[in-house]
């Protein structure tokens, strides 16, 4: 993929929606013109119309930081760059929205701090080991339902059904409630897509009844669990008791909401983009069937940094101060665009080349460094190898057969459908 030159920097306006349904090549070229000639741009902000009453009135603007070393810096000075002031969205979200949407990404220390290290305690060695040995059994039943039919719908069938059955399995979901968690998620990710939340639908109630509902979902089991403690993460969580403090069920329902929206949207799209760009470089591919477990640790990198499932994070200055050159002064929001610091020239060797032995790879495909650094990355890593490690082995030859459908979103790199097809074989 080359970046294409289509606008001009004054034409580049990254709050208008149509931005973001034009080609990805355009699209590219737009933050190589950005990171070239203004690299902190100013934006007025969408104008946010959800409905339900909440209809949340436009916002003073935000600068867009498109340099990977200043994503990195503001990822690393927190208490200049806050997450906990309105959002880690464009807007500033209504506290009826926050009570469901308000996880650890929108938390400062030592309120993050606490939560993450009551997180992190249930996440016990013996809990991460039994989630590895899943991904390998769900990774396997993958295949085996698509093997024999020769072509799938491998967002649907294949990059989705992975994250949202290991996450769904680790808090005790059952499986006859996966599509119910997934349909949730979708609305929650995916609000400015039709697909999802139809035309015409009032946004504001979508988003919250779909928040609702998975919330309630967690608190009914959480109030199961209290009661009676299994192996799995939701009574980890439940009974989890660091230094005297444990999480509300409203706390684990809040947590459960970004469990399944950030862990399974985001890895869902990294093994979507993945398969696309192998397709496009047969011959990295190909490196990859022979020697799969020498290139797999660089290649899931490579994968990561080239989807940047995230497109951006915002934070808000917390006192008057300057990046990228920039004069900030305090409560101005500052969006950080992933996607364009893991193609900083700068920092990247000829960043428009799918390189699965890239070294050093330093992308922000899980958020910058810092205390937001994604929770998940371990698993996301693990799931992205062994759901490759399957493909490759047993259905070597598989590619995409046609455009992928994008999601339309400026938050979200999302891949909602893509035909592929391959070699049919013999389930195991």
């Amino acid at each position: 993929m080359k970046p294409e030159q289509a606008l001009a920097v004054d034409e580049i306006n990254l709050s208008d929606l149509e931005f973001w349904s034009r080609p990805l090549e355009q699209r590219e070229g737009a933050f190589k013109t950005l990171r070239e000639e203004r690299p902190v741009p100013f934006f007025d902000e969408p104008e946010m119309v959800t409905g339900s009453g909440f209809d949340m009135p436009r916002g003073p603007g935000y600068y867009a930081l498109t340099r990977y070393a200043d994503v990195v810096y503001a990822s690393k000075h927190p208490d200049t760059f806050c997450s906990s002031q309105g959002a880690t969205s464009i807007p500033d979200l209504p506290p009826v929205f926050l009570e469901f949407f308000g996880g650890m990404i929108n938390m400062d220390d030592p309120k993050h701090a606490r939560q993450r290290r009551i997180v992190s305690a249930a996440f016990s060695p013996r809990m991460l080991r039994k989630a590895e040995e899943d991904v390998q059994r769900a990774a396997d039943d993958i295949v085996d339902r698509i093997i024999g039919r020769g072509g799938c719908d491998f967002v649907t069938e294949v990059a989705s059904r992975l994250p949202l059955k290991i996450i769904c399995d680790m808090m005790g979901i059952p499986e006859s409630q996966y599509d119910f968690v997934l349909q949730r998620s979708n609305i929650i990710l995916g609000a400015g897509d039709p697909e999802y939340v139809p035309e015409g639908t009032d946004i504001g109630a979508a988003l919250l009844t779909a928040g609702s509902e998975l919330a309630q979902l967690m608190q009914e089991l959480a109030a199961e669990r209290a009661q009676s403690p299994t192996d799995d993460l939701t009574s980890a969580l439940v009974t989890a008791n660091v230094d005297g403090e444990h999480l509300s069920h409203e706390e684990l329902a809040s947590f459960f909401i970004l469990l399944v929206v950030a862990g399974n949207e985001t890895t869902r799209n990294a093994i979507s983009h993945g398969l696309i760009a192998l397709t496009e470089n047969p011959e990295q591919r190909q490196a990859w069937v022979e020697d799969f477990d020498g290139l797999a640790p660089t290649a899931v990198e490579e994968i990561v940094r080239w989807a940047s499932p995230v497109i951006f994070m915002r934070r808000t200055a917390t006192e008057p101060t300057e990046i990228g050159s920039q004069k900030l002064k305090e409560g101005d929001k500052v969006l950080l665009f992933y996607n364009s610091a893991n193609r900083d020239e700068e920092v990247f060797d000829d960043p428009w080349t799918f390189d699965l032995r890239r070294q050093p790879n330093p992308h922000v495909g899980f958020g910058g460094p810092g205390p937001h650094f994604c929770l998940g990355a371990h698993l996301a890593r693990r799931e992205i190898t062994v759901m490759y490690r399957e493909l490759l082995r047993r259905v070597p030859d598989i590619r995409a057969s046609g455009e992928p459908e994008r999601l339309r979103s400026n938050f979200i790199n999302g891949v909602k459908h893509l035909p592929c097809e391959f070699t049919p074989g013999p389930a195991a």
